[in-house]
């Protein structure tokens, strides 16, 4: 004899729910814009949980990526637009309903990481890998302008929910 759940039963209750909070300092560290945002999570990402669950994907998603594209988030997308920097953010949990429910990944971006000049930063991307890899969920937002030369820094903090 052969069981099958209902459908509704695989999908009752289970969600990735993404925020994205910006900070811009400027070299005495004073914020200068701040931004909480709600993101998009990737197909590409969802698949990449889903074998995270069974050991299938081994690979954490803790690399934080910004760009300068303009073009809005979709579920589809694999890639920022036009990426200027990525790099490794530190990764811990928190509470937001149950314990540990919910993964955070922080990167702060500066002259020290090579950038300089200025950006008009409109868009973020969390991902599992250096270079190229899969994307978890990305956010394109109004430009926050930073002057990297002038000791402007760009804290990233990605929040992503599992309820």
């Amino acid at each position: 004899m052969v069981v099958s759940l209902p459908k509704a039963g695989l999908q009752a209750g289970f969600k990735l729910l993404g925020e994205l909070a910006l900070t811009v300092r400027d070299a005495e560290g004073r914020v200068k814009d701040r931004r909480v945002l709600r993101n998009v999570i990737t197909n590409a990402g969802k698949a990449q949980v889903a074998g995270l669950i069974n050991g299938v994907v081994t690979t954490p998603f803790k690399y934080v990526a910004i760009g300068t594209g303009t073009t809005s988030e979709t579920a589809s997308d694999t890639a920022l637009e036009y990426e200027i920097k990525r790099k490794a953010g530190s990764t811990s949990r928190t509470t937001t309903s149950v314990t540990n429910d919910t993964a955070v990944v922080e990167a702060t971006f500066s002259s020290a990481d090579g950038l300089s000049g200025s950006h008009a930063v409109t868009e973020a991307g969390l991902f599992d890998a250096d270079s190229g890899g899969n994307m978890l969920c990305r956010k394109t937002f109004g430009a926050l302008n930073i002057n990297w030369d002038a000791g402007d820094s760009l804290t990233i903090t990605w929040k992503v929910q599992v309820s």
